[in-house]
């Protein structure tokens, strides 16, 4: 079969890869002038230091199959995504830990007795949270909440806490101890050569045609395709007949430095009073070269919402947002001759790994339905 792949992220590339070792033929397009899509790194020019143009991206994942397939295509080596936080002019461990509980209230407390002070904090707090703050109030108290999660959620989501699902923060870990790991995955790490290698290497194949700057939209009235794998964004496809869907973007400001600029790859500016959401060191987030580099690279990030020029980052999924998904999906579905797929084709945050595994799913799926000789779904999972 002739097959069209649309976006030459994780999950194009996935993909394309697959169903090219199955012996079909696969085109796949970008429009923009590298694979990787918001993954992408460089180095930069003028120091050397591997940049992650979109914002800095660790690999974590509890899934061996997962960590197993990513190397693969490239070497990895070990990363501990250790976040710091500074609110009220001082500086904190994130997530919130037990050394931040102590370092915040003041105090030495055992494990049990953060987990016995903290609970007379959110014991007032709502016991079935309906809404981000009230899952804050809930989990940890209003002195940490305001602290640090009031102000930045505000700053990242251009939204009151209260209008945002209480899922946001369930995500986020509480922990009595002193571990201060972002993640609690197995396997964390961080391609040596970057994620763009990463991703040309998947699509490393006789059978992969890739073009890049080439948009769908220009190539598809001509393309002679059995069937598309669409990873852009869903409602482009139907060139927005029902409305956009909403993203917030970034803008990053870049900082030049001598030296150790902040001493921490991620740093969170959590007062109101200051416009950047972070500030993001990118020679950290390669700790075994970091040392060769005499200068440093930094970006603050500054959220907003995204206009039809943007790259779109995250989905904001509310009420309005979700009912005009809802029709794009049920036109997708009766749509024939195209798959919708990833992050932008089903409209939802997803990280690389679970990127990866829905892509792998699908490539299975694909394998049974031309085996069974049935014309390939809309979606290969509930978007």
């Amino acid at each position: 079969m002739e097959f069209g792949v649309i976006g030459a992220g994780f999950s194009g590339a996935v993909t394309a890869r697959h169903l090219a070792e199955r012996g079909h033929n696969i085109t796949i397009l970008d429009e923009r002038s590298h694979c990787g899509g918001n993954c992408h790194t460089s180095r930069d020019e003028h120091t050397g230091i591997m940049l992650h143009q979109y914002g800095p991206h660790i690999f974590h994942t509890a899934h061996k199959h997962i960590w197993h397939y990513v190397q693969r295509f490239a070497h990895f080596r070990p990363y501990i995504n250790r976040v710091k936080a500074t609110t009220n002019g001082r500086v904190y461990s994130l997530p919130i830990n037990l050394h931040t509980i102590n370092q915040f209230f003041n105090a030495t407390f055992t494990p049990q007795e953060a987990q016995d002070f903290i609970r007379t904090k959110s014991a007032h707090g709502p016991t079935q949270p309906n809404n981000f703050e009230e899952q804050a109030l809930h989990m940890i108290g209003p002195e940490l909440y305001h602290a640090f999660f009031y102000h930045y959620t505000k700053k990242q989501w251009g939204l009151s806490p209260r209008e945002l699902p209480a899922s946001i923060l369930k995500r986020l870990p509480l922990r009595f101890n002193y571990d201060d790991n972002y993640f609690s995955h197995p396997y964390q790490g961080i391609p040596v050569e970057g994620y763009t290698q990463l991703i040309q290497n998947i699509l490393n194949h006789p059978r992969i045609t890739l073009y890049l700057n080439t948009s769908f939209e220009e190539i598809q009235p001509q393309a002679q395709w059995d069937h598309i794998i669409y990873t852009g964004p869903i409602d482009r496809f139907f060139n927005f007949q029902h409305g956009r869907l909403g993203y917030r973007t970034l803008d990053f400001e870049r900082i030049d430095a001598k030296g150790d600029y902040q001493g921490v790859a991620v740093m969170n500016y959590c007062d109101a009073s200051v416009a950047y959401t972070r500030i993001t060191e990118h020679k950290h987030f390669a700790p075994w070269e970091a040392d060769q580099f005499k200068n440093s690279v930094c970006f603050k990030e500054y959220s907003r919402q995204a206009t039809a020029h943007d790259t779109p980052y995250y989905p904001i999924r509310l009420t309005t947002e979700m009912s005009l998904l809802t029709r794009y999906i049920e036109q997708a579905k009766t749509t024939s001759g195209v798959s919708f797929l990833g992050r932008l084709g089903t409209y939802r945050y997803l990280d690389m790994d679970t990127t990866i595994a829905e892509a792998l799913t699908a490539c299975h799926l694909i394998d049974q339905y031309i085996a069974e000789r049935k014309p390939l779904p809309a979606f290969f999972r509930p978007p």
